[in-house]
């Protein structure tokens, strides 16, 4: 899948998420269980609003993404910050570094974008082909219960600013995935609205079928959460959180 007007409403949309938490509490898994605090990447990293929050900590970051029109955006957050991070085209399939990375991160569900239990194991395994040894991985992923009980058929409604986004999703419960169709309205010079669409799916599986695709590519789960808190996994969980390190 590839962005193409979302990546332009993007920050808008995620206006309310707490970057800096995420990335402090990262780093906190990551001192917990003596991670190698130098070379991260932020896989999937959209507009690299968390990539700046870890390169402002000290990592040395590489942020990848499919999008052309998301790194475009975290190009521009690049220049107005002057901070040091390296951004590559590319797709969390298809990953493809120059050396061992000491700390991979993928948050926001973006794993839950690709389009198979297949693709799902070829990233893991891209991942682990490029951590050093020891390495870190630290995700999240929607749960089932998230799309079956959350997202659902639900319809919502985003007024800010002077961007109106309906966002309507409708589950399939034959594999429990989500079609999530967004359409923008923004607020011309000239007084009227204008319209934007965008449609993609996410899949999502449960803690059993994600544990054994990362022992299937060499990760331990050290610890796993609900959202990035302390608070334990549970049955009403929307989004888990792993600590996986590389062993294999």
């Amino acid at each position: 899948m590839a962005y193409s007007q979302f990546a332009y409403f993007y920050d808008i949309l995620q206006s309310d998420v707490g970057y800096e938490g995420i990335a402090c509490f990262i780093d906190k898994q990551v001192r917990r269980f003596g991670g190698r605090r130098e070379i991260l990447l932020d896989m999937a990293c959209g507009t690299g609003t968390l990539a700046e929050c870890f390169a402002k900590m000290g990592y040395d970051v590489i942020g990848t993404d499919s999008s052309n029109e998301m790194l475009s955006a975290a190009l521009d957050k690049e220049y107005e910050s002057g901070l040091p991070i390296q951004y590559l085209n590319q797709s969390m399939t298809e990953l493809d570094m120059f050396g061992t990375i000491d700390v991979t991160v993928c948050t926001l569900d973006s794993i839950n974008h690709l389009a198979s239990l297949d693709e799902i194991s070829t990233a893991f395994e891209k991942v682990s082909l490029f951590a050093f040894p020891d390495g870190m991985f630290i995700f999240d992923v929607n749960t089932p219960y998230k799309h079956r009980a959350v997202l659902a058929d639900n319809t919502y409604i985003y007024d800010i600013d002077e961007v109106y986004c309906i966002w309507q999703n409708e589950y399939n419960e034959s594999d429990g995935s989500v079609e999530i169709n967004l359409d923008f309205f923004e607020l011309g010079e000239d007084g009227k609205y204008e319209r934007f669409g965008e449609s993609f799916k996410e899949i999502a599986f449960d803690d059993k079928t994600i544990r054994g695709l990362l022992d299937k590519a060499g990760f331990e789960v050290l610890d796993s959460f609900d959202d990035y808190t302390d608070t334990p996994v549970s049955e009403k969980t929307q989004r888990i959180v792993y600590v996986c390190r590389k062993v294999r």
